[in-house]
């Protein structure tokens, strides 16, 4: 029998041996210190886990009075089909950083099969990057530099990921690559554009997420979890979380993302279906003195299913 602990070995082993003109790499994800509340986002098996409609959307604003910092909105949308041994969803992402502006698109599709105590599901995710590049708003030291002598249109770029995911009611854990294409976006010397889509394993960016619940007692239960990334060439990178639940209501939590930000996030939940959560992040790097941290909100809607009625905050 596969068991949870096997799972777990499994997809640690996976990252832990992962750890090991002008151009603009559209190759890269936005960070999130509420993962925990938007992991579609990140793992297209996570779609149609709740066994309902669910619905989430976030507002990131980075290192507030930074000039050109990240601003990022999403919303994703997902839900179980045929008994729910399917999921489908669809996450749209709008950002801008300095001169580049892009959305993504993506369409998600889980299959799912119980295994032991728990459910496991494969899921793929596709769809397209979006990106535009300003470069005429920039103000160059030289007069008639040609590296900002037009700007960018958007261009669109397809990707696909892949991930999978299992979960209990107390315990979770998933493994992630997002987005499987390297775009490049870069100038001719003719002043065209040049696209380059390709698929290069070591540009991957590998997620792994852990999380388990523990119920305390009626009224106090601890929802500690650990979000792992790594890409080759580069230190791996850990997100540590514990979330407190009180009295099925209130939601307090901290965070600690290595060598960049300690957090603070609370949550409130209206009803077992509605939560909305609000975070902030203190930078821990010299950019602490240019910068008042960031924030994200979040809101979480959970619809009954087919005449289901949700008694309970689905924790994961």
């Amino acid at each position: 029998m596969i068991t949870k602990n096997r799972i777990f070995r499994a997809l640690l082993t996976l990252v832990l041996l992962i750890g090991g003109g002008t151009v603009v790499k559209a190759q890269y994800d936005p960070m999130f210190t509420q993962y925990m509340f938007n992991e579609m986002f990140i793992n297209p098996a996570y779609a149609g886990s709740k066994e309902a409609i669910s619905l989430t959307a976030l507002h990131r604003m980075q290192w507030i009075g930074f000039d050109g910092a990240p601003t990022t909105t999403t919303f994703s949308a997902h839900a179980p089909l045929l008994k729910n041994t399917m999921g489908v969803g669809v996450s749209v992402l709008n950002e801008k950083i300095g001169v580049t502006n892009r959305q993504l698109i993506y369409g998600d599709y889980a299959y799912r099969f119980q295994m032991g105590k728990g459910k496991f599901s494969l899921g793929l995710m596709g769809g397209l990057n979006m990106i535009r590049e300003n470069l005429l708003s920039v103000q160059t030291t030289v007069a008639g530099d040609q590296a900002f002598s037009q700007n960018i249109p958007t261009q669109m770029l397809p990707n696909f990921g892949f991930g999978m995911y299992y979960y209990t009611s107390k315990f979770y854990a998933g493994l992630s690559i997002p987005r499987m294409i390297d775009n490049k976006l870069s100038l001719t010397t003719a002043n065209g554009i040049k696209t380059d889509n390709k698929v290069d394993l070591k540009s991957f960016h590998y997620y792994f997420v852990i999380g388990r619940l523990f119920a305390i007692n009626d009224n106090f239960k601890l929802k500690p979890q650990i979000m792992t990334k790594a890409v080759q060439n580069a230190p791996v990178e850990w997100d540590i979380n514990l979330n407190a639940l009180i009295r099925e209501t209130l939601w307090l939590g901290a965070s600690y993302r290595t060598g960049a930000d300690v957090s603070a996030i609370v949550g409130y939940q209206f009803s077992p279906q509605f939560l909305a959560s609000l975070s902030y992040d203190y930078t821990l790097t010299d950019i602490r003195n240019y910068n008042s941290g960031s924030i994200e909100f979040g809101l979480n809607y959970l619809f009954s299913f087919r005449g289901k009625k949700i008694v309970t905050p689905r924790y994961f």
